[in-house]
């Protein structure tokens, strides 16, 4: 049997912030690290990668709690390259605790800042990395991301109508069978079993990005299974609420098939969102 060696490229010195590091990936003494990573944003020593990388492994030990007060206590000492890298890691932790009504507004707020231009320091384009692989993110791809958790959020909330609009959104941007499975649920939530129907098809005949997926294949098998059997059974006279009740979503709602190009310096993406600005800044 052979073994992979993972090798770890750690930063040079032997600062707070490296001995951390190297607790962290070499050591693999998470608590160790933790307080090495206090140590160096009390030192000042990269301060940005040590809070952001400290409360990852907060999380990963079930102290998701500490690292959102964490973030909230110190990002004023971390530069403004490092704020939208700390909103992720914030939106993740808020997922972790079920803090959700934060999590919409800070997943609003990105969309914010991606229709006024800010995001990816108004570049159309960034370099992200993931396991050590780098590769390029558009803010079209951001966008769809962003609007695809904001659609997790709601149906965390059983607001089943307002995911839909966001996730009808999201796929009208950039598709994927992930979003697709999504939305079907949200429409078998409110018994619209036919239109459901139609985004499972995409998905089974591979009409989607993602669609030859495993775990995406499987996901749509236990839908349409779940669907054939809520189709056979007498529908229920009560539903659960789909209220919108969200200036921000009716919005979003009344853009799904309208397109009013506007000279501007925005984003294209957001061209069409341009007049409900106001909504937006609630």
């Amino acid at each position: 049997m052979f073994h992979t060696t993972v090798v770890h490229k750690l930063p040079p010195g032997d600062s707070p912030y490296v001995r951390a590091k190297h607790v962290q990936l070499v050591e693999k003494d998470p608590e160790a690290a933790i307080v090495l990573f206090w140590k160096a944003i009390n030192a000042g020593d990269r301060i940005d990668s040590a809070l952001k990388d400290m409360a990852v492994v907060m999380k990963q030990q079930d102290r998701a709690e500490e690292a959102i007060e964490a973030i909230k206590s110190f990002r004023d000492l971390c530069s403004k390259q490092a704020q939208e890298s700390l909103d992720n890691v914030l939106i993740d932790l808020y997922k972790k605790c079920g803090r959700i009504e934060e999590q919409i507004e800070l997943l609003k707020q990105k969309l914010r800042m991606i229709y006024h231009g800010e995001a990816f320091n108004g570049k159309r384009t960034k370099t992200a990395r993931s396991h050590g692989r780098k590769f390029q993110v558009t803010i079209t791809q951001e966008t769809s991301r962003i609007l695809g958790n904001l659609g997790w959020a709601y149906m965390q909330q059983e607001n089943y109508l307002a995911a839909e609009v966001v996730y009808r959104k999201a796929q009208s941007i950039d598709p994927d069978a992930n979003k697709a499975c999504n939305l079907c649920l949200c429409l078998m939530k409110q018994q619209r079993f036919s239109e459901a129907k139609s985004f499972l098809d995409d998905i089974l005949l591979n009409k989607l990005s993602g669609s030859d997926d495993l775990k995406s294949k499987n996901r749509a098998d236990e839908l349409l299974h779940e669907l054939d059997t809520l189709q056979s059974a007498p529908l229920t006279s009560t539903l659960t609420q789909v209220k919108l009740e969200d200036a921000f979503v009716e919005g979003l709602d009344q853009l799904l098939n309208q397109w009013l190009p506007i000279r501007s310096k925005r984003l294209p993406i957001f061209e069409e969102i341009s007049p409900f600005r106001d909504q937006l800044a609630c």
